[in-house]
Order: C-alpha cells, then structure tokens, then sequence
C-alpha cells in the first residue's frame, strides 16, 4: 500500500482521531497514488497512523480509519450496520417517520459519504473520489444491512463528486428490487407525508435536517400568517399549515420546487380539508418578494436560504449577505412576530452567525430577543473530534 509520510510534528491531529490530513503536512508520498487510492498515512518515523482516501487537493487524506480496518473485506458493512443502529437507537427507523440519514460522512465515519433513506430507498452522494470509486461496495453493504426491506440504490454523485477527477459522473441506481418501478416515493415525516424526487431533486431529494426545526415551528404557527422563503419543496409551509396556520404563503425561485410544494400541500387535502385554500405559492427570487412586500403582512417568517458560503475565501460576503437578509426580515415582520432564520453555511459558525443577525437587528433598530437556537438532527452527527461536522445553525427571534 502507497505510505503517505507527514513531516515531523504534524501527526497531532492525526493523534486526537481528526479524519483530515493537509497537503502541507505532507512530506513525501512512498509508491505510486492515484485520487481515490486507499492510503496509509505514517509519521516522519515512518509508524502506521490511520488509512485513508488519497485526494488531490487542501485535504490531501480523508482517514477511514485508524486501526487498519479500511482495509478489510467487512468495513463497509461494519461501519454502515453502526450507523444504522445509531439511527434505531433515536427511535428513527419505527414510528412516524420513514425517512432520515442514514450516513453523515464524518460523523459516522465515512469521510465523503453521504446516504440519506427513504422508505426502502437509499440515495448516496459521493463527494470524493476514493468514495465514488466504492460505490458498488457501498451498494452491497446497504443490501446486506437492510435485507429484503431495501427497496432501491440510487447514486447521484454527478453534482457532489470531484468533477476535475475525470469520473464517469452519471447518476442511476446501483440495485433495484425487482418490483420496484418509482422514481419518488412519499415518505412520512412526524406523520406528515411529503413527496420525494431523488433523480431530479435538489440534494437526495428532501432536506432531511430541518425535521426538528420543522416540528419547532408547528408548535407556534397556529393562528399565524406564515412567510416560508426559500420553501424548496415546502416542509415548513406543511407543518405550519397542519398546525392551524391562518395562511402560508411560500416563496422559491425554482418552478420545479413551487410544483413540488403544491403537490405536497394537496397530499394533506384528505386530512385538512380546504387547507390548499390557505396556502399560496410563488415562483419568484426570495430576497426580492421580501424587499417588496408589504409591512406587517406577516407574524411568522422562516428565513433558510442556501448556502451563501461554500469555502472561507467568501466569509465574509456571505456574513454581508445574512446581514442583509435578516436586516429585511425583521423590519418587515409584523410587530410580536417570530422569524426561524438559519444558515447551513458550514464556514459560518455559531457565533458569527448571531453576531450577523445581532448587526442586523442593530441596523433595523427594532427589539429582538433570541427565544431559541437550533441546530441539525440526531441523525446528521458530529464526531467529538471533528467539530467542523456542524453546519446547521438557526435562532428563534421575537420582534416587537
């Protein structure tokens, strides 16, 4: 196996189980490498420290593991049957829920991998070489995990995969049961039922880590004119609804989304009759309806655009930006409203994140309080030894 030598002294991360080895730790590489190539990484002593994935690029190592069992026939299986009991340990795979995460990369160990299940459907995303490359592997541990229940595997790693790494990156499914035919499926969340696209969808198909965030604001909207921005396929606008909303209006600059909210909203009609006559959805640029709308048209806002910063190279626009954003939000919510803001930025952490939303409650000039803070899931964990692992972060504010 290729011997990835670091320099001397910079085997200390690697020492306190961190999964990422720099390139400028780097000091020699012994034997010929390829992206994707599993790796032993070794002090400058030349002592085995862990095994890892070999990729080009800042992180020049994501580390499987670090007692040599990346190396053995049974791994996959091994680390995808632990994270499968992660998720029974939570109560996520009985009850009203049949969706969730069954793999957050780090955090269950698999650096690069993520698979997200949806009823019987596994959906991966590959988002590094040495990962893509497994991928059939991968497919045989979830067969094996989840026996005769596992319905399908479907491999979307065209969007997430290293696109320079020369792939041949097109998405289709790995494994069909023979009586399977979709191409999405409804799932059950908490007991509300939504539609699942995973071929043309965005992510796996339905953003699985707000399923708390969600329960958290069903619990206040009842009553309420809610304003769902960047509703995606619209899971705040059904909770919110389910809970009494006096109307949702919910806003994405995506027609194929605002088409999937609509049919989302029509799932319900059988439970909630006449809810589809308190809903609204439009298809515009978010950030612009908020500018134009009218003051006080709204008491509860959600706020959870994308991303504004994928690297650190961007920071400090993308602080400008929630800046900005939530500056518009606060002057426009109606007085004692609440706004669900969020980033999943995972450059922005927890602190900078308030510190933008504090600078905007100073620029508006408005009372706010912060009544709550969230974060991501029990089924998107964070290794204790890799803390950049949490991405997701929210606040619950009260205006006055």
């Amino acid at each position: 196996m290729t011997k990835v030598i670091l320099k001397k002294g910079r085997e200390s991360s690697l020492l306190r189980f961190h999964p990422w080895v720099f390139s400028g730790a780097v000091a020699d590489i012994r034997g010929t490498v390829s992206e994707g190539d599993l790796v032993e990484v070794c002090d400058a002593q030349g002592t085995p420290l862990a095994l890892g994935h070999y990729q080009i690029g800042s992180i020049a190592v994501r580390v499987l593991s670090f007692d040599g069992s990346a190396a053995s026939g049974d791994f996959w299986r091994g680390r995808l049957a632990v994270a499968l009991d992660v998720r029974r340990s939570v109560g996520l795979t009985e009850g009203p829920t049949d969706c969730y995460r069954l793999c957050h990369g780090e955090g269950d160990g698999l650096p690069g991998l993520i698979v997200d299940y949806y009823d019987g459907v596994c959906v991966l995303q590959a988002h590094s070489v040495g990962m893509f490359r497994a991928r059939t592997q991968i497919c045989e541990a979830l067969k094996s995990v989840y026996g005769d229940s596992l319905k399908a595997v479907y491999d979307k790693s065209s969007g997430t995969a290293p696109f320079k790494a020369g792939l041949d990156l097109v998405d289709g499914y790995l494994y069909r049961r023979d009586d399977f035919t979709a191409d999405e499926i409804v799932v059950r969340e908490n007991g509300h039922r939504f539609l699942v696209d995973w071929e043309s969808g965005q992510k796996t198909g339905f953003f699985l880590d707000q399923r708390d965030n969600r329960k958290a604001v069903g619990a206040v909207a009842a009553g309420r004119r809610v304003l769902n921005l960047f509703c995606y396929t619209g899971g705040f606008s059904v909770y919110a609804l389910a809970a009494g909303a006096e109307c949702v209006c919910s806003v994405d600059s995506s027609r194929r989304a605002v088409d999937m909210v609509e049919r989302n909203v029509a799932l319900m009609a059988s439970d909630f009759p006449g809810v589809q006559e308190r809903h609204t959805a439009l298809c515009t640029d978010a950030i612009e309806f908020l500018k134009n709308c009218p003051e006080d048209a709204w008491d509860l806002m959600i706020v959870d655009p994308p991303a504004f910063a994928k690297h650190r190279g961007v920071l400090s626009n993308a602080l400008r930006a929630y800046q900005r954003l939530n500056a518009a939000a606060i002057a426009k919510v109606a007085p004692g409203g609440l706004i669900f803001t969020f980033s999943c930025s995972q450059v922005v952490d927890k602190i900078s994140f308030a510190e933008a939303v504090f600078s905007a409650a100073a620029q508006v000039g408005r009372s706010v309080r912060i009544l709550d803070r969230f974060n991501q899931p029990a089924d998107h964990p964070v290794s204790i030894y890799h803390p950049e692992g949490e991405y997701l972060k929210g606040l619950l504010l009260y205006v006055e």
